[in-house]
């Protein structure tokens, strides 16, 4: 950006420096070719006016001539612009509007109107031309950094996510192998089962976790599955293991509505969005959840009770690193957004939000069928 900064001060600074060259050196040609018509009017017969004729003659400027019954002549025009009156007619408004004063003659050039070159026209708007080239310069560069900055960011992320799944696999299949072993020890005791169970669903939970993680920075697959069952299915897992004060208010919809959807990713995002609910409720509110459809989308609003956002922080909360938590890295709500607009080709924003009153999360899919979302 400096660079192309530069380059073009340098190009203006130096265009108006030929410019100026020009235009004085077209004014000197002016002050001669009135010299040499001055000087032709005032000859006597026997004067050789061969030198000021060869002046006016060899004048490079473009020219207009006025005879006494007001038709006008050219001379430096192109040949279409000479036989064209309404052309000569506009050149010689626009000379009278510009303050210039014409030349007076007598006879067939009673006025002459004289014009800029248009080299000098060429190199006035030529810093135009090159600011225009040096902006595209500047933001194509731009363009390819931020793009090339996003991608690092993108293997970088996904390189973290792979290895997290990778870490996590062998002390899954650890714990799954302890808990069988605890199933045949405890066979006779029913309330130590019915903890064994829970464990278990716990460590199916985390078996999913770590299936979210591999799946980062690949294609996911997407299945036609009811929407509003999947957010039914994370509604119960949290209800479980939330505050007893926090009440889910989840409505389902009139008819039952199908989308393509990766339900171990789709419910990734439900789950960041209820938790974040409850860290913003300090352990009661309300956290409810509507689904519709319209035309080609569908439609889910999550809502909740709690300290709210501020309206300037509504894009913000989406970006990777902003978290207003003691703990955290603050990604939940960047990944979600990924999932939702680069898996899904949806959208997730905040609808509104009102401090301790209500705070509105919208996510939009798109309910017809697409090529790319047929299963593999």
């Amino acid at each position: 950006m400096i660079l192309g900064a530069g380059i073009l001060l340098f190009t203006i600074l130096y265009s108006n420096f030929l410019a100026d060259n020009l235009k004085k050196k077209e004014e000197k040609h002016v002050f001669l070719y009135k010299q040499a018509i001055n000087e032709i009017i005032s000859a006597s017969i026997d004067d050789d006016l061969t030198f000021y004729q060869t002046i006016m003659d060899s004048f490079p400027l473009p020219v207009i001539y006025e005879d006494e019954a007001g038709i006008l002549e050219a001379r430096n025009f192109s040949d279409s612009e000479i036989n064209n009156p309404e052309f000569l007619e506009s050149q010689k408004l626009a000379f009278l509007k510009s303050g210039e004063k014409p030349i007076e003659d007598s006879g067939y050039a009673k006025f002459i109107y004289w014009f800029n070159s248009p080299m000098l026209k060429y190199i006035q708007m030529f810093p135009y031309v090159q600011g225009l080239l040096v902006s595209l310069y500047i933001g194509l560069g731009y363009f390819l950094f931020s793009s090339s900055r996003r991608s690092e960011q993108n293997r970088v992320w996904a390189g973290m996510a792979k290895e997290t799944a990778h870490q996590l696999g062998t002390p899954i299949s650890a714990i799954i192998g302890w808990i069988e072993i605890l199933k045949d020890n405890y066979a006779d005791k029913p309330d130590d089962i019915e903890i064994i169970k829970e464990l278990k669903k716990d460590v199916d939970r985390l078996e999913l976790v770590a299936d979210r993680f591999s799946k980062i920075g690949s294609e996911p697959v997407l299945k036609e599955v009811d929407i509003f069952s999947e957010l039914q299915e994370v509604k119960e897992y949290l209800q479980r293991r939330s505050p007893k004060r926090v009440q889910f208010n989840f409505i389902p919809p009139k008819d039952v509505i199908n989308v393509h959807l990766n339900q171990h990713l789709f419910a990734w995002v439900i789950e960041n969005l209820i938790r974040n609910s409850l860290d913003a409720m300090d352990g009661k509110g309300t956290i409810g959840c509507g689904v519709y459809q319209k035309e080609d989308k569908v439609y889910v609003e999550l809502s909740d009770t709690g300290h709210g956002i501020p309206s300037a922080k509504f894009k913000s909360v989406f970006k990777p690193g902003y978290s207003t938590k003691k703990r955290g890295w603050g990604l939940g709500l960047s990944l979600a957004k990924r999932i939702i607009e680069e898996y899904h080709k949806g959208k997730i924003f905040v609808k509104s939000s009102k401090p301790n009153e209500e705070t509105i999360f919208v996510i939009i899919l798109p309910i017809k069928k697409n090529e790319k979302f047929q299963e593999k």
